[in-house]
C-alpha cells in the first residue's frame, strides 16, 4: 500500500535516440492524473477521432488493455498504411509494456491503476515508416525506454526548477541553438 496521494495533474517527457540515427527516436510527452480530475476529462474528450490523428488505447495484445488506462495520441499525421502499422503495432506495444512495467516496478503504485489515467503524445518519425525495412526492435526499445522515463519524471517532478535554472545557459534545444541561430537541419 502506498502513502502517496493520487496526483491531480503531472507531466513528464523524455527523449531516447535511435541506435544509429535511423529515424527510430522516441520523444513521448506524458500527462497523468486522477480519472475524476482534469486529466480524466481530457482523456474522455480526446476519445473522439480526427482524420490522420487516430487516438488509441495502449494495449499489450487483443483483450489486454493496459492499466492504468493509457491513451496514445500521435504527434504526426498518419498518412500511410506502413506508418499506421508501426504505430498500432511496435509503438503501441512499447508504450503498453512501459506502462505495465512502471506498475510492476512500483513507479506507478499498483493501488492507483483504476484511479489514474495517462495520455501519451507519441512521436513516430515519418522517415522511419518511409524505410523499406525499419529497425522495429530499436523502435520498440526507444519508445519503451522513453515512455517509462517520462512516467518516472512526471511522478518525481523532474526536472526540478533548480536543475532548470542551473542549466538555463548551459543546455540548449538539440534542434536549435539560440546562440548561433542554427537548427539541426542547417
Amino acid at each position: 500500500m502506498t502513502n502517496r496521494a493520487i496526483p491531480i495533474f503531472k507531466t513528464g517527457e523524455a527523449t531516447v535516440f535511435a541506435s544509429q540515427d535511423q529515424g527510430t527516436d522516441a520523444m513521448p510527452e506524458v500527462v497523468l492524473g486522477a480519472v475524476n480530475g482534469p486529466v480524466g476529462t481530457a482523456f474522455a474528450t480526446l476519445m473522439g477521432q480526427t482524420e490522420g490523428h487516430t487516438r488509441l488505447f495502449a494495449i499489450r495484445a487483443c483483450n489486454q488493455q493496459v492499466k492504468p488506462a493509457t491513451l496514445m495520441v500521435p504527434k504526426v499525421t498518419m498518412k500511410s498504411g506502413k506508418y499506421i502499422s508501426l504505430f498500432f503495432g511496435v509503438v503501441q506495444s512499447a508504450v503498453a509494456d512501459a506502462v505495465l512495467d512502471s506498475v510492476i516496478e512500483g513507479i506507478i503504485p499498483k493501488e492507483w491503476v483504476n484511479d489514474i489515467c495517462l495520455i501519451v503524445n507519441v512521436w513516430l518519425d515519418p522517415s522511419c515508416a518511409a524505410q523499406d525495412n525499419p529497425d522495429k526492435k530499436d523502435l520498440y526499445r526507444t519508445n519503451y525506454e522513453a515512455t517509462k522515463l517520462a512516467i518516472k519524471r512526471a511522478l518525481n517532478d523532474e526536472p526540478s526548477i533548480e536543475e532548470l535554472i542551473a542549466n538555463r545557459h548551459k543546455i540548449h534545444h538539440e534542434m536549435y541553438d539560440p546562440v548561433t541561430g542554427k537548427s539541426k537541419w542547417e
